[in-house]
């Protein structure tokens, strides 16, 4: 098994304002791992890194044993599919189209969809249960069913690693057990690896592997989810107090405000 991301000594700024510094870990193939931090820790900027939307002041960044440097936009279309926080909402195309879309870089070269593109689709809508959505228009279904769409176009893109920038915002608690349930589906039957920033650390905390806890500048710890709860290093990343504990076999954080009831 083959790192399918390596991040080594990397600092990326905005300017004079300093982000990320020294930053290291790895993801192995087929692991499942949570990016969490306070905000304006560089989560979503970390995201950009590794898809070459932003360059790094320093360091480098391994894709499957290779260098990001030497992969091509259309390598990276083949290697990387990444879920948006922001996106938007395409006016005029439907769900079906929307998930095709994923399969561009795999049109023939007279950039038409094959049978097999085809096939691909339709795997992925029924694997994120919106068959019945096909023909309905973005702005017709809800944000729940939007976030499953662009789920699903990522899967279509036939990927080896899936990024997600908070994919359970807005949902409410069935969408967002059902999209953490999805996630993991695609871990274990297709052996994607699956980085998912969160604000969430207690739900995916039950679902990844490990944990990517970024703080501010330097600051960052990586381990899996046992050794994050027992040594406290939310509460300390987060700088909240807090207490983690144990619930059913599952590790939770409880933060603990001034005004809190006793």
């Amino acid at each position: 098994m083959i790192d399918a991301i390596k991040v080594n000594s990397l600092d990326f700024s905005y300017g004079e304002e300093e982000i990320l510094s020294s930053l290291e870990f790895n993801v192995r193939e087929g692991e499942f791992l949570a990016i969490a931090g306070p905000n304006g820790a560089g989560k979503s900027s970390l995201l950009n890194l590794l898809t070459q939307v932003l360059k790094p002041n320093k360091g480098n960044i391994t894709l499957m044993g290779k260098d990001i440097c030497d992969y091509s936009c259309l390598d990276m279309a083949r290697t990387i599919a990444i879920v948006r926080q922001d996106f938007s909402t395409t006016f005029g195309f439907n769900v079906y189209e929307t998930v095709m879309m994923a399969r561009t870089a795999f049109f023939n070269i007279l950039g038409f969809e094959s049978s097999l593109d085809r096939d691909i689709v339709k795997n992925a809508l029924e694997a994120t249960n919106i068959s019945h959505l096909a023909n309905r228009e973005l702005n017709e279904i809800s944000t729940g069913e939007r976030q499953r769409v662009f789920i699903a176009r990522a899967l279509a893109q036939d990927t080896p690693i899936i990024l997600l920038d908070e994919p359970t915002s807005f949902l409410d608690l069935r969408h967002q057990v059902e999209i953490y349930d999805l996630l993991k589906r695609m871990q274990l039957e297709s052996s994607k690896t699956i980085l998912t920033v969160t604000h969430d650390i207690n739900l995916s905390g039950q679902y990844c592997d490990k944990v990517l806890l970024l703080g501010y500048r330097d600051s960052f710890y990586l381990g899996d989810i046992k050794s994050i709860f027992e040594n406290n290093k939310i509460a300390e990343i987060f700088s909240v107090s807090g207490a983690s504990t144990e619930i059913n076999g599952k590790y939770v954080f409880l933060p603990q405000g001034k005004y809190r009831k006793l």
